[in-house]
């Protein structure tokens, strides 16, 4: 296991997009990378974390909060033994630097021989997570509202609407500069829904892979004020545009199954429901 500082926060976007393609398992994406280098490439380095093998880097994982990590593997070693028994070692021991003592959490990919070695050491099933996938091979509908993608001028009004569709957020400008300035971001585009008085009134985030490889949503929200008007089917429609316009094989989002107005409105726009995906979790005992 390794931390590849700042400097080395480039490859791990490379590899991580390397390892996105149709038929795989969702995993974690540069654009979680992405959306989680608002708090600063110092912070992003910091949450980090590689395992690697004759310098092959095999597995990442990123420390979102203290009590999660999140993981994704190279196709080739989702069963590979001693790289699962070396990363479930370093979940399990405080003294690692991964996970902290107490009630924690590891997100792993379907398939992932990780997920079994936690299972036998006794860690459980967390809530379901619903993931949702459009193909984007076929043409892509006009979504029939006015969409605009958001530079660094218009990034008052994306933090302003992201607020206003999450209780509780606490993104802010600043953020929004910091997320730009991170090496996902260049293959990434803010887009806001306008209503017909011009308002901001829903915002998405769409990150590609690069050409051919999975796209991912992250975040989607729709201002409180003016839901229900079909702005966030509109508003992902445009995301699956966009992604496809970035040479996205298809479209991913993953969202928790209790928010079943989330789910609806992926499916409304033409995402299709895959397997629920279930965190694995460590009791604080």
């Amino acid at each position: 296991m390794g931390r590849p500082g700042v400097d080395g926060l480039g490859d791990v976007v490379r590899v991580l997009g390397e390892w996105q393609y149709d038929g795989g398992p969702v995993q974690l994406h540069p654009g979680d990378v992405g959306w989680f280098w608002q708090f600063g490439a110092e912070r992003m380095a910091e949450a980090t974390r590689t395992w690697s093998r004759a310098g092959d880097v095999l597995a990442v994982g990123l420390l979102d909060g203290a009590e999660l990590l999140r993981l994704a593997f190279a196709p080739e070693a989702l069963r590979d033994e001693e790289l699962a028994q070396q990363v479930v070692e370093d979940v399990s021991a405080p003294e690692r630097g991964v996970l902290l003592e107490g009630k924690v959490y590891v997100e792993a990919p379907t398939g992932a021989l990780v997920q079994d070695l936690l299972f036998k050491d006794g860690w459980e099933s967390g809530e379901p997570w619903t993931l949702l996938r459009r193909d984007l091979g076929a043409p892509v509908p006009d979504p029939g509202v006015r969409v605009e993608v958001i530079g660094p001028e218009q990034a008052h009004e994306w933090s302003a609407v992201l607020r206003a569709s999450f209780d509780g957020s606490t993104f802010t400008d600043e953020h929004w500069h910091a997320m730009a300035a991170g090496a996902p971001y260049v293959h990434a585009r803010c887009l806001v829904v306008r209503n017909e008085q011009g308002e901001a009134v829903a915002a998405v985030t769409v990150w590609s892979a690069g050409e051919g490889k999975l796209g991912l949503i992250e975040p989607m929200g729709v201002h409180r004020a003016h839901r229900g008007h079909g702005y966030g089917r509109a508003i992902t429609v445009a995301a699956a545009r966009a992604l496809q316009e970035l040479g996205s094989s298809s479209v991913v989002v993953c969202c928790p199954s209790s928010n079943v107005g989330a789910v609806a409105t992926y499916q409304s726009a033409g995402l299709e429901q895959l397997p629920e995906r279930r965190d694995l979790y460590r009791n604080a005992s």
